[in-house]
C-alpha cells in the first residue's frame, strides 16, 4: 500500500509521560514529510493546547480537534469546519454535572474553562507552566460554567472526570441515553462529551477526501477508545502498546508503548520503505 497520510493522536500515543515527542518520532515524521507524506494531528485536545507540538512538528496541515468536533487551521487561525454542541444540550449536561458532583472542563471557542480545579485542570496548569508563555494554552477559571456556555459562540465538548470510575461510567451512560450525546473515554479517568455523530474517524475521512485521497492510504496511530473510529477506518490502524486490550484487538497492528520509538519504526518500514 502506498500510504500518503499519517494521522496521529497525541496523549498516550505521540507524547510520552512528560508530554514530549520522542526524537526518533520527530526524525521519522520529518523524513516522511520530506517524502511528500502529509502528517495530521487528530486529537481530543482543544486547538489552544496543541500549538507547541504543531510547531515542533513543523506542520502545515489543519488539526482535527476535540475528537473530530472541528477542523482548525493554524495558518489562518480559524475553524474550517465544525459541528459544535447545541447550547440546550450543554445546559442539560451542566445540570447533571451539578447533580452528580462531577467536575467538568468546558471547551469553547478559543479557551478551556473550569469552575472547580479538578485533577485534569491541575495537570494542565502544571504542563502549561513548563512552556514558553506564547505557547501556553488558554485555561481560564470562571464563576459559572453555565454563564460561560451561554456566552460562548461555539461549544466543542466537555471533559469530565471523577475519582470513582464506576460513577463516571454511570454518568456517561446516562448522558448518552437521556441526552443523545456522544461519550468517549479519552483517558483512564476522563470522559469526553460532544455532539453525537462527531468522531475522529469521520472528520479525518472528510479531510482525507478533500485532499483527493482515500482512507486506505492513511496510517493512523492511537491508544484510547476515542481513537477507534479512525483506527478501524484507515488502511493501517496502529494501537500503542499502552492501549487497553479492547483497543488493541480492533487495530491492524500493535506496537511498543508510547515511551518507545515504535511509531518511528512503523513509518520507516511501512510508509517509507
Amino acid at each position: 500500500m502506498n500510504y500518503r497520510i499519517i494521522a496521529l493522536d497525541l496523549d498516550g500515543t505521540l507524547l510520552d509521560k512528560q508530554k514530549r515527542i520522542l526524537p526518533q518520532s520527530l526524525a521519522a515524521l520529518a523524513q516522511a514529510r520530506a517524502a511528500g507524506v502529509k502528517v495530521v494531528v487528530v486529537t481530543g485536545r482543544h486547538h489552544v493546547a496543541i500549538h507547541p507540538f504543531y510547531q515542533e512538528l513543523q506542520l502545515d496541515t489543519p488539526a482535527i480537534c476535540c475528537n473530530g468536533t472541528y477542523l482548525y487551521d493554524f495558518q489562518q487561525k480559524k475553524v474550517l469546519t465544525a459541528d459544535p454542541m447545541p447550547k440546550e444540550q450543554a445546559r442539560q449536561v451542566l445540570q447533571r454535572l451539578k447533580q452528580s458532583d462531577i467536575h467538568g472542563l468546558l471547551y469553547v471557542d478559543d479557551a478551556m474553562l473550569y469552575q472547580t480545579p479538578s485533577g485534569h485542570v491541575l495537570r494542565t496548569q502544571t504542563w502549561a507552566k513548563s512552556l514558553p508563555e506564547a505557547q501556553r494554552p488558554t485555561l481560564l477559571h470562571v464563576n459559572s460554567l453555565q454563564q460561560a456556555a451561554d456566552d460562548a459562540q461555539s461549544i466543542w465538548k466537555f471533559a469530565v472526570s471523577h475519582g470513582d470510575i464506576s460513577v463516571l461510567r454511570q454518568f456517561a451512560e446516562t448522558v448518552e441515553n437521556e441526552l443523545g450525546l456522544a461519550c468517549e473515554w479519552s483517558w483512564h479517568d476522563q470522559v469526553d462529551i460532544a455532539k453525537n455523530g462527531n468522531s475522529k474517524g469521520k472528520r479525518l475521512q472528510q479531510w482525507v477526501e478533500s485532499q483527493g485521497l482515500k482512507m486506505e492510504q492513511v496510517v493512523a496511530f492511537g491508544d484510547n477508545y476515542n481513537d477507534l473510529s479512525m483506527l478501524e477506518a484507515v488502511g493501517l490502524g496502529v494501537a500503542m502498546g499502552n492501549a487497553d486490550d479492547a483497543v488493541k484487538e480492533r487495530a491492524d497492528l500493535v506496537i511498543a508503548d508510547h515511551l518507545q520509538p515504535g511509531i518511528a519504526e512503523v513509518i520507516r518500514t511501512r510508509v517509507l520503505s
